[in-house]
C-alpha cells in the first residue's frame, strides 16, 4: 500500500443540519455541501487540502442508514484534545471519556455526537 490505508468515512446522521452545527462548533471548522449521486441522501464535507496528507469524509444523512455508536470510530487530529472536548457539551454532545494520556503516542478524548455517534479526538500533547 502506497497511501494512507483510509481514504475517506462517512458519519451517518438523522438530522444533517443539527449534526453539521456540532461538527463545526467542536471541530471550529467549515463543512460544505456536496452534491449527492442520489435524491435520498444528503452529505456535508469536511474540509479536504489533497497537498496535506490524512483522509477527508462526510456527515451522511441516507435514508434506512441509522447513526449511533457500536460502530468504526472515527478520530480527528487536534493540536489538544482537551480544547475541542471543552466543546463537547455546549454544542449539544456528551463526553465519553475525557482527555487521557496514551504515553509516547499522545492523548484522547472520547465524545458523543447530537446523532449517538461515537468519535475521539487525538493530539501528541
Amino acid at each position: 500500500m502506497q497511501t494512507n490505508p483510509v481514504g475517506w468515512f462517512e458519519i451517518y446522521v438523522q438530522d444533517i443540519c443539527r449534526a453539521t452545527k456540532f461538527y463545526e462548533t467542536v471541530l471550529g471548522i467549515k463543512l460544505n455541501k456536496l452534491e449527492a449521486p442520489v435524491p435520498a441522501m444528503e452529505m456535508m464535507a469536511f474540509p479536504l487540502d489533497i497537498e496535506r496528507p490524512g483522509a477527508s469524509g462526510a456527515l451522511m444523512k441516507m435514508d434506512g442508514f441509522e447513526s449511533g455508536s457500536g460502530g468504526t470510530i472515527v478520530y480527528f487530529g487536534c493540536d489538544d484534545c482537551a480544547v475541542e472536548a471543552s466543546r463537547v457539551e455546549a454544542a449539544g454532545g456528551k463526553i465519553k471519556s475525557p482527555k487521557m494520556s496514551i504515553e509516547e503516542f499522545g492523548a484522547f478524548a472520547l465524545a458523543i455526537d447530537t446523532e449517538g455517534n461515537m468519535f475521539g479526538l487525538h493530539s501528541m500533547q
